[in-house]
């Protein structure tokens, strides 16, 4: 559910995490302000481009994009089918997301304490920023599994995967940021794709409806969200500070599902006994499956951007259905295979688009 990244680890070994002082004088006011503008990860030029306005995400080669992307939707492939395993014998999703957050906050606390990587002290605005993001991350998981229990599933599918399109209109409407022709175009086979393959009854209330609705453009609003909050701070930063409130706030979901409730009487009945190891040995991997996931999904969204993990989701989503037949032997039909390539094809097309924009940009 983790729907829960880096080179930023120094290469260097500290002998203890390394606090950095804020100091505020107005030559460093008017540095940061620069490196702000500077950081819009994935901003498509339509003007000449400076070297003081090349976008950050320009300067990543294309080598190390791929790398990132290719980690991020593997991982994010084998913790969906790990997860689903998992939920089809103890179905307490709440519980799980609040394991992943607190391996991956054990995990960033083990690295800080053996030197593998730095914290600086937080502004108290800063701290702030990191609470609102914690409390959207699980916001966001929130809305999703209520959405989820009020709309029937092919519904929900489709009107997630217009979660690239909803990205581009926050682009535009918060930060005036338009794109090509191409890419506007590329999105229409993303979702098209998406919806014949997941093809079924579709079927809501109108409080469902607006559910899903809203838990599309927080799923928007969290991807662009975590753009803009590791253009200031490094993945593993986010994750240290986030990774524990955020298991806290999913604890709290947890006690109001009534899914503490039914774990003490599901442990009390014998339904999970020590002696089933393979499925402890199933949520060890699951657990670190998640923690290399939240490293490369943070990491991947500030190398390649917002819009990008928007579209590989879609990908994802499509992909998952074709392995569901393998893995648990879900009936594909002809529709689903079918969507299934037409969503592979408009992630291809998107990739050529934004390389070729790339190349333009790198030409100017």
């Amino acid at each position: 559910m983790s729907n829960f990244i880096y080179p930023p680890l120094d290469a260097e070994k500290l002998d203890h995490a390394t606090f950095l002082p804020e100091y505020n004088t107005p030559a460093m006011d008017h540095s940061r302000r620069n490196m702000n503008d500077a950081a819009d990860i994935e901003k498509q030029s339509t003007g000449n481009t400076t070297d003081n306005n090349v976008p950050l995400e320009s300067t990543y080669s294309l080598l190390r994009k791929v790398a990132f992307l290719a980690a991020y939707f593997f991982l994010n492939l084998a913790l969906t089918i790990s997860n689903k395993a998992i939920l089809g014998k103890a179905k307490y999703p709440w519980l799980l997301t609040t394991m992943h957050a607190s391996i991956t906050s054990f995990g960033c606390f083990m690295l800080l304490g053996s030197g593998h990587m730095k914290a600086r002290r937080l502004s108290r605005q800063e701290s702030l920023t990191v609470v609102a993001f914690s409390g959207l991350f699980a916001l966001n998981i929130a809305m999703s599994n209520v959405s989820l229990a009020a709309v029937s599933i092919p519904l929900h599918q489709i009107m997630r995967s217009t979660c690239p399109v909803v990205t581009i209109a926050i682009y535009w409407l918060v930060y005036k940021r338009s794109y090509s022709k191409e890419t506007y175009l590329s999105m229409i086979p993303l979702i098209l794709g998406v919806g014949v393959a997941t093809a079924g009854d579709y079927y809501c209330t109108l409080g469902g409806f607006l559910l899903t609705a809203t838990g599309v453009v927080l799923a928007a609003i969290k991807t662009i969200a975590t753009n803009r909050l590791v253009s200031n701070f490094s993945p593993m930063e986010v994750l240290l500070y986030m990774s524990p409130l955020a298991a806290a706030q999913c604890v709290v979901y947890a006690f109001a599902a009534g899914e503490v409730q039914r774990v003490r009487l599901d442990m009390a009945a014998g339904t999970y006994r020590t002696s089933e190891w393979k499925f402890f040995l199933g949520l060890l991997m699951n657990a670190s499956t998640a923690f290399a996931l939240n490293i490369v999904s943070f990491q991947t969204n500030k190398v390649a951007g917002a819009l990008t993990i928007s579209v590989c989701g879609n990908v994802k989503q499509a992909l998952t259905i074709m392995l569901g037949v393998v893995l648990f032997s879900v009936p594909m039909g002809r529709m689903n295979i079918v969507g299934t390539l037409i969503t592979v094809v408009g992630a291809a097309w998107f990739s050529k688009v934004e390389l070729d924009n790339k190349k333009i940009r790198s030409t100017k």
